[in-house]
């Protein structure tokens, strides 16, 4: 075991620094196993109890994970500072429909939001102290929540949803948490849960979201938290229905205790109605980003919940990085207010898109679920040699194993810039790629 011999150190913080160092260096590749803790111990001469403390504070940080009788090992996706984000290489003359993208043509011109927004605080210049949410973006959030039924709380302004997950994941949860999550879902969500040291809980889902029983064992089994994507699941589609939305709170109010987050970032570009689960828990955060309709690089999400939760969230945001700049705030406003984006425009694009694609992949007999949003999950035997053959053929799909933990094998297609020429050869390549079967090297 090569990895062995990189580690040193006499404590459990030295070791566990040793560990991180390495993989930070490339030296420890993902899914690489660590030695024994008894036979590192012996070879460090230091206690067992030494090595296991290292260990847990490594599984605690995100670097390592234990596979049960397989040991532990270095995590797909280390949390680790070192090691740069892997990306695929999509060659040349090879569509990409991998990425999760927004199609850039249906994005706004950010320029005049920004131009009015920054003349703005020439005029009335933000200063240490003054408030950290844009009283305008407040009123515009806070009326469009009440218009969709997500119960009255104060409202946070984040870098992005994923930023307000993790601040509410850690103003309740400790190491060592339980924290219920749908399988298959977001890549980066999936990631962040073990790198808080918390524990994930795999709950299923299918079209209309998570599955009731599912998260009634997770919950009853001491799961402490539930995140929930009410439309445009990541990677499925999923939209939670009325029916769901009914059958899932009933669920939750038998475990009111339950930290609840709602990720709502399907907003304005997904026309099927919101159906919010929030109000049953003592605890909740309901999300809100702008990303995918207003452009990825406009890192800005509206959070709300109940008065704990927020108080906890902004006083630990106050000691950080103290407010999201109000000069994004204020271009927001503008886009918002200005229908810089109109929602059945945006929702309508991706959903013909969506929907042709649906109903070709069906015509030739090809499972798939996309109920909303902009990405269609085709379950299939292989998933290595589906990703090979597609990619033959000319077309970079996502693999299922960045969104699955326990769930059967599956790819992920996002449709956002397909055109009507695309849907029947795409839809071919796929039929013929999902068939099991030996895969050629196509080197």
């Amino acid at each position: 075991m090569l990895g062995e011999y990189l580690i040193t150190g006499r404590g459990a913080a030295e070791i566990s620094a040793s560990v991180e160092r390495a993989v930070g260096a490339g030296e420890l590749e993902p899914g690489q196993s660590l030695p024994p803790m008894r036979e590192l111990a012996e070879r460090l001469g230091v206690n067992p109890n030494t090595v296991a403390a290292a260990y847990r504070i490594l599984r605690e940080r995100g670097v390592i994970e234990t596979a049960g009788r397989r040991g532990s090992r270095v995590r797909p996706k280390p949390a680790t500072t070192g090691r740069d984000v892997i990306r695929a290489e999509v060659p040349e003359g090879v569509r990409d429909v991998s990425a999760g993208n927004p199609d850039p043509a249906l994005l706004p011109a950010l320029g005049p939001a920004f131009a009015a927004a920054a003349e703005q605080g020439d005029r009335e210049p933000v200063l240490y102290g003054d408030e950290p949410v844009e009283p305008e973006l407040m009123r515009l959030a806070r009326a469009e929540l009440d218009a969709d039924g997500v119960p009255d709380g104060p409202v946070a302004v984040t870098s992005g949803s994923l930023d307000a997950m993790e601040r509410v994941l850690a103003a309740h949860l400790k190491p060592g948490d339980a924290v219920a999550v749908e399988d298959p879902g977001w890549g980066s969500l999936l990631d962040l849960v073990p790198a808080l040291g918390l524990r994930t809980v795999a709950v299923g889902v299918d079209d209309e979201g998570p599955a009731p029983e599912e998260v009634r064992r997770a919950l009853a089994a001491g799961a402490r938290a539930l995140v929930v994507t009410d439309r445009a699941q990541n990677p499925t589609g999923a939209a939670v229905s009325a029916t769901r939305a009914r059958a899932l709170r009933s669920v939750l109010r038998e475990h009111p205790k339950t930290l609840l987050i709602e990720d709502d970032h399907g907003h304005r570009i997904v026309d099927l109605p919101l159906h919010p689960l929030a109000g049953v828990t003592h605890t909740w955060a309901f999300v809100r980003s702008v990303a995918k309709a207003y452009g990825p690089d406009l890192r800005l999400a509206v959070l709300t919940g109940d008065a704990v939760t927020l108080d906890r969230v902004r006083g630990r945001q106050r000691l950080g990085p103290g407010w999201v700049s109000r000069v994004v705030q204020r271009a927001v406003v503008r886009l918002w207010a200005g229908d810089a984006v109109d929602p059945q425009v945006v929702a309508g694009a991706y959903g013909r898109r969506r929907e042709a694609l649906l109903g070709a992949l069906a015509e030739r007999g090809v499972p798939a679920h996309g109920r909303s949003g902009m990405n269609v999950w085709i379950p299939v035997p292989d998933e290595t040699g589906a990703v090979a053959r597609l990619l033959h053929a000319g077309w970079a799909v996502a693999p299922g194993a960045l969104f699955r933990l326990g769930t059967p094998p599956g790819i992920r297609l996002t449709v956002s810039t397909l055109t009507e020429g695309d849907i029947g050869p795409l839809a071919d390549a796929v039929a013929e790629a999902v068939r099991p079967g030996p895969v050629r090297s196509y080197a």
